[in-house]
C-alpha cells in the first residue's frame, strides 16, 4: 500500500498500537495516525521506535474554541504540548488537524498561521454525517461565513512558496464546494483504489456512507477472496452511483494524484494570479453567487448536504460489540481500560473537567 491512516475514535487508547504499526510497515510505504494528543507519553514512545511515522493532532481552533468543542479545559494545551515535544525530538511529519464548523471557522487562519510558524502540516475537513461518525444532523448553518474563512485560508496557502500548499489550496477550494452541497470536483474511486477497515475486520469503501457498505470481512476471507468477491463488486456499483459528494482527504488525495490535470490547472491559474496580486474568491463558485443573489435558498442547500434530519443513526457496531455493551456504556469500558494502565489521575481530571463544563 502507498499510504495508511490509522484513525478512531482515539487510536492511542489501544495498548497494541505499536504492534499494529509494526505489521503495517511491512505492507505500507507511509503511515499517519490521527489522534487528539491526549496520551503524550504513548505518542512520544511510539515515535521513538517509528520516527518516520506521521502524527496529526486534532485541534479544533484556538484555546477557548477548542476546549469548548472538545469539552476539556486543557485540551488545547495537551495537544499543543504534544506537537511541540514531537518537533523537539526531531519528528518531521507532524501537524494539526481541524474539522471546520460554524463555531470555529474564525479560528481557521489564525490556527494555520501557528502551524506555519512551527513548520508543521495543517490538515482541514468539514462536518460530515455517516454511519461511522454516528451523526445525522451535523450541518454548516452560515455557509457564506465559513466559506469566507476558507477563502482566506486558500489565499494564505497560495502566498506560500511551497507547491504542496498550493495543492492544499485546491483541496480547501473543494471544501467550499462541499459545504454548499455541490458535486465533487474529482471522481471518487473509493473501493477501487482505496478502502477502509473497521475494528471488526469489515472492509468498506470508506467511512462516509450513510449506511454501512461491507465488501467482505478479513476474519472470514483472504484479501484476494474479499477484493474480488461479488459483494465487493456490488459495493463498487453503489460507489459509482453515490450522491454524498464527500470531500475528505482520504478520498480526495488519491483522486488528486490520479486526475492530476484538474488540480494542476487550477493551481497554475491561481498561483499565477496571486503573483499579480489577484486573490482567489469563493464567488468563483457559481453556487456562492446564487445563494448571495437569492437564486437558491439556505433550505435548498440544506437538502443537498449529508445532513438528514429524519435519519435513524446506524452505529455500525458488530454483534460482538453490541453484546459487550449490554448494561454498560462505551465510555465505561474505555475508562476502565485507561485506568488499568496507570492513567487514573488523568482520567479523573478529564472527567472533572467535563462535569464542570
Amino acid at each position: 500500500m502507498y499510504f495508511t491512516n490509522i484513525t478512531g475514535g482515539e487510536p492511542f487508547i489501544r495498548t497494541d498500537l505499536k504492534e499494529i504499526v509494526r505489521e503495517l510497515y511491512k505492507l505500507s510505504d507511509r503511515i499517519v495516525i490521527s489522534t487528539n494528543g491526549f496520551f503524550t507519553d504513548r505518542i512520544l514512545d511510539l515515535c521513538k521506535e517509528f520516527p518516520q511515522i506521521g502524527i496529526r493532532i486534532s485541534i479544533e481552533g484556538l484555546e477557548q474554541t477548542n476546549n469548548e468543542i472538545r469539552g476539556l479545559n486543557d485540551g488545547y494545551q495537551r495537544g499543543y504540548t504534544t506537537l511541540k515535544k514531537l518537533r523537539e525530538m526531531g519528528m518531521k511529519d507532524v501537524g494539526f488537524g481541524m474539522t471546520v464548523q460554524d463555531k470555529n471557522a474564525p479560528d481557521l487562519v489564525p490556527l494555520y498561521k501557528i502551524s506555519d510558524e512551527m513548520g508543521m502540516e495543517f490538515a482541514t475537513a468539514s462536518l460530515h454525517n455517516s454511519f461511522y461518525f454516528v451523526e445525522s444532523k451535523n450541518i454548516i448553518h452560515d455557509r457564506p461565513m465559513v466559506a469566507k474563512n476558507f477563502e482566506d485560508l486558500v489565499n494564505e496557502l497560495l502566498k506560500s512558496n511551497s507547491p504542496k500548499k498550493w495543492f492544499r489550496a485546491y483541496f480547501n477550494h473543494g471544501l467550499i464546494n462541499y459545504i454548499y452541497g455541490q458535486k465533487r470536483l474529482l471522481p471518487c474511486d473509493m473501493s477501487f483504489d482505496t478502502f477502509f477497515i473497521d475494528p471488526y475486520g469489515d472492509v468498506m469503501p470508506c467511512n462516509g456512507t450513510k449506511d454501512k457498505e461491507v465488501m467482505g470481512n478479513l476474519n472470514r476471507q483472504t484479501w484476494n477472496e474479499l477484493w474480488n468477491s461479488p459483494e465487493a463488486e456490488k459495493v463498487r456499483r453503489k460507489v459509482r452511483c453515490c450522491d454524498r459528494n464527500c470531500w475528505m482527504i482520504g478520498s480526495v488525495s488519491p483522486a488528486m494524484h490520479k486526475y492530476i490535470t484538474t488540480p494542476l490547472f487550477w493551481v497554475a491559474k491561481h498561483k499565477l494570479k496571486s503573483l499579480f496580486g489577484l486573490k482567489y474568491s469563493m464567488y468563483e463558485n457559481p453556487i456562492c453567487c446564487q445563494l448571495r443573489d437569492g437564486k437558491v435558498s439556505k433550505e435548498d442547500l440544506d437538502k443537498l448536504s449529508t445532513c438528514d434530519l429524519s435519519a435513524i443513526v446506524n452505529d455500525g457496531l458488530s454483534e460482538d460489540s453490541k453484546e459487550a455493551l449490554k448494561g454498560k456504556r462505551g465510555e465505561d469500558i474505555v475508562n476502565a481500560d485507561v485506568m488499568g494502565q496507570g492513567y487514573e489521575a488523568t482520567v479523573a481530571e478529564a472527567k472533572n473537567d467535563i462535569e464542570i463544563k
